[in-house]
């Protein structure tokens, strides 16, 4: 018996809720043999006991069926963290989800929603279960990113059953609609679209539902933050001054819409050569560190330039789940742990709040016209309004 015929036999052993095996994971570590003794530990990235106990249960299985009588297994986990629902107050529209993430960015191009279908993967890796919302409505990539390209939804009478991959239940706009075609849609469709998405569609009881939202500051951010309250912001940016500036712009929306701010990713830090492993700079690295100081955040990860991400994303193969043991996925699911460990402080002390974020006007009024005004307090005149002041009427302008 050698380590050889242990490996062989764990490859019949897959983690749960995936199709793939511990051993292509790189879970198994550690493995001692002698004669028909053996011992090993599976280190895996869930803290639920129910994974922990299918795993040895199946491993066991397998190495007795292999021929090893005596088996001694020793499961590493992550310690589990508290199990709490948000205390939320204001509106929610789906209140089945218990934490809402919101990943957003200052500007397009630099990787978001890169960044939100391999923390989606990796949350869904360390036993969460999870949703990804695609809420990018012009530019709707996860569904490539995702492997469900071309892929329809199934239909439930005026409701829709999400798709699902890697462990992880996603709906996209781009699954929805055909191949190629454009939307020319005015904010308030978009607005609409977004709390259909979250209305409409058959999420189960999710512990977290991850959401790429299009890139900026505008109605598709507002609505959100009305329609249910944000747990976690995470802000994707690039190392150059340039993307760092609209990222400040970014982060300043979270204070705004008072959504709690779990971090800041940087994405593209760094070259990682495939052929040696050398990580160079090219776009600078480390630059967002300033940024996190200003806005009392921290970075969550440095992702950097790897081909095999941008192979993961066309392919859809996301390079969390086919390529555990890179520093990319690595960098990945820590990312995902700081983010699990932000939400669950914001729960302890009280969950998130969307409650002042809330429209005052009427419905059908518009926040920002006289009428408008007008109709929320009729027997007030507005104050004259100062330069960097919002209305006051809770449309969100400033």
């Amino acid at each position: 018996m050698t380590q050889e015929n242990v490996l062989e036999a764990l490859k019949n052993v897959t983690y749960p809720g995936f199709t793939k095996d511990i051993v292509t994971f790189g879970f198994v570590k550690d493995i001692t043999v002698d004669g028909t003794t053996v011992g090993l530990t599976i280190d895996i990235t869930s803290s639920a006991e129910e994974v922990k106990k299918e795993l040895t249960d199946a491993a066991t299985a397998a190495l007795k069926t292999a021929g090893f009588a005596d088996i001694k297994i020793n499961i590493t986990a992550p310690a589990a963290p508290s199990q709490l629902s948000n205390t939320m107050s204001g509106k929610n529209i789906a209140p089945h989800v218990k934490n809402f993430v919101m990943v957003s960015s200052g500007k397009g191009g630099v990787g978001k929603s890169t960044t939100a279908v391999n923390l989606a993967v990796a949350m869904a890796m360390q036993g969460k279960k999870v949703g990804l919302l695609d809420a990018d409505i012009y530019g709707p990539n996860v569904p490539r990113m995702m492997g469900v390209y071309g892929v329809k939804p199934e239909i439930a009478g005026n409701k829709v059953h999400p798709l699902k991959a890697y462990g992880v239940e996603i709906m996209s706009m781009g699954s929805l609609m055909d191949e190629g075609k454009a939307l020319i849609w005015r904010g308030s469709m978009i607005m609409k679209a977004i709390e259909q998405f979250l209305r409409d569609i058959l999420w189960s009881e999710l512990d977290v539902l991850v959401i790429d939202m299009p890139p900026g500051t505008g109605d598709a951010q507002l609505s959100l933050a009305q329609a249910v309250p944000i747990t976690a912001g995470i802000t994707v940016t690039t190392p150059q001054e340039v993307s760092l500036d609209d990222s400040r712009r970014s982060l300043n929306m979270f204070e705004k819409l008072h959504i709690p701010t779990a971090g800041i990713i940087e994405n593209m830090s760094g070259f990682i050569c495939p052929s040696c492993d050398t990580e160079s700079d090219i776009f600078g690295m480390r630059t967002t560190e300033v940024v996190a100081k200003e806005f009392d955040t921290e970075v969550l990860a440095c992702i950097p330039i790897e081909p095999a991400i941008r192979i993961g994303g066309d392919t859809g193969m996301p390079i969390t789940y086919h390529k555990p043991d890179s520093e990319t996925a690595k960098r990945y699911q820590s990312a995902a742990t700081k983010v699990l460990a932000f939400i669950d402080k914001v729960n302890a002390e009280g969950g998130a709040d969307n409650a002042s974020v809330q429209p005052t006007t009427p419905p059908g009024v518009s926040a920002c016209s006289t009428g408008g005004a007008a109709a929320a307090e009729p027997a007030k005149a507005a104050p004259a309004k100062t330069e960097g002041e919002s209305c006051g009427t809770g449309c969100g302008c400033h």
